[in-house]
């Protein structure tokens, strides 16, 4: 059962990392798993015997989950992100707002301390914001099977710092890929790779060691902040959330066929109201999970 719920978890990660806006780490705050998650990375990395031993075996589990979900977004959000663009930006919608009341009930000590950690909340929206602000003014890249070293050494970087942004509730690595250009011309190198399409292997290959130095270089950093600053961190958390909000509605204007920024007209409470639901549905998984 722990097997299947672990799965469910990387797979709910993996749908979140696939769409600009939403962060896995999103979703490990909420379904409460992300303080073990980010241990199991640091333990992996910096630990021997039995606690690195049991950080993979739960880090394979998630990861089985999450390879499963980004297949399945490579090959039917891609297309629904750009084909119903509106209703995924409302169903994220309704998702972080349903979100953050669960994370500050969930983190009630920490946000006590308002005059600690109110400055860290602001700088968290500032950084949303001014990333989405960013996007579209960074040359995309067209083709990833087009390889060369100077595509290389920029896939690298974008991975190391894509994944970074994964590991931290509030800020997508999905948006990060659309600041710097590569979010269609990676999820479309997925999609080609599954249909065994192998040009686009050696830019994966490289985006992928970028995503793994990233992931043990950053990874210390944050579980410092969790254990020794946590007040200053769950209100950037917070507020890098609340940012995510324009990122979101911002989000059409980042397509290939650029689309208006989401307006009342194009919000639909039909989705929201269902990302509410599925906030609620995570709830009970977690439940569930400590029962």
């Amino acid at each position: 059962m722990k097997l299947i719920i672990t799965m469910i978890q990387g797979f709910c990660m993996a749908l979140a990392d696939s769409v600009p806006g939403v962060s896995g780490g999103t979703i490990a705050f909420i379904m409460g798993f992300y303080d073990k998650f980010i241990g199991s990375i640091h333990d992996i990395a910096f630990k021997k015997g039995e606690d690195r031993k049991n950080a993979l075996y739960f880090l394979i589990k998630l990861g089985l989950g999450w390879i499963v979900g980004m297949a399945l977004a490579a090959l039917v959000l891609s297309s629904l992100f750009e084909s119903h663009i509106y209703v995924v930006s409302s169903l994220f919608i309704g998702f972080i707002a349903g979100a953050i009341p669960l994370i500050v009930k969930e983190e009630k000590e920490s946000y006590k301390d308002v005059g600690k950690g109110i400055l860290f909340a602001v700088l968290g929206i500032a950084f949303v914001v001014g990333l989405t602000w960013l996007n579209g003014r960074i040359e995309a890249t067209s083709d990833l099977a087009a390889f060369s070293v100077g595509l290389g050494v920029k896939l690298f970087f974008i991975g190391m710092f894509a994944i970074s942004a994964m590991f931290l509730p509030g800020i997508s690595g999905s948006t990060l890929l659309l600041v710097f250009g590569v979010y269609m011309p990676i999820m479309a190198a997925i999609k080609e790779i599954l249909h065994f399409n192998l040009a686009y292997f050696p830019a994966l290959f490289v985006f992928g060691l970028g995503i793994i130095f990233g992931a043990l270089t950053v990874v210390k950093v944050i579980k410092v902040c969790l254990d020794k600053f946590r007040t200053q961190t769950v209100y950037m958390i917070l507020g890098m959330m609340l940012g995510s909000f324009y990122a979101i509605v911002m989000g059409p204007t980042t397509l290939k066929n650029v689309m208006p920024a989401m307006s009342f007209d194009t919000f639909h409470i039909i989705a929201c109201v269902a990302g509410l639901a599925l906030v609620l549905g995570m709830q009970f998984v977690k439940s569930k999970t400590e029962d």
